[in-house]
């Protein structure tokens, strides 16, 4: 499981340093895509096989919000290894999807990672900790 919240920049070659707590779980390979609200998402390869398998393959190429989401997730996606010092290289089509500057927030979200423009994220968890409490609410009533 994918936890926690890190500061981490990017640098001049546009390769992130992933935070030391996810290295291990990473070290095999990973997928990086477009994410939704703004971010991307990092997916070890065994969490990317599992999405796939369970979500993304399952939609219906005949329909047109399936193409649109198969699109989505896998015209921008790029493998990647880290390196020795945990480093990847993030290409510069999801650089600009997802407005990263030099300044980022990678985030344990499940099963894969989500990275954020700093400022971007600042933003996004102003309104999440505004809103939780409601959602929480809203989401276990459909439960009942």
């Amino acid at each position: 499981m994918l936890l926690g919240e890190f500061e981490h920049t990017i640098d001049d070659k546009n390769r992130l340093t992933l935070p030391a707590r996810f290295r291990q779980e990473l070290s095999e390979g990973l997928v990086v895509t477009r994410g939704m609200d703004g971010c991307l998402y990092a997916y070890s390869l065994k969490s990317w096989n599992h999405l796939v398998d369970s979500r993304l393959g399952a939609l219906d190429p005949l329909s047109p919000e399936g193409r649109q989401m198969q699109r989505f997730f896998f015209s921008g996606a790029a493998e990647a290894t880290p390196d020795k010092q945990g480093r990847i290289m993030l290409p510069a089509p999801l650089l600009q999807h997802a407005k990263l500057g030099r300044d980022v927030v990678v985030a344990g979200v499940y099963d894969h990672l989500e990275i954020w423009d700093r400022a971007a994220w600042r933003v996004q968890m102003r309104e999440v900790e505004g809103s939780a409490e409601h959602v929480a609410e809203r989401l276990a009533s459909r439960r009942d």
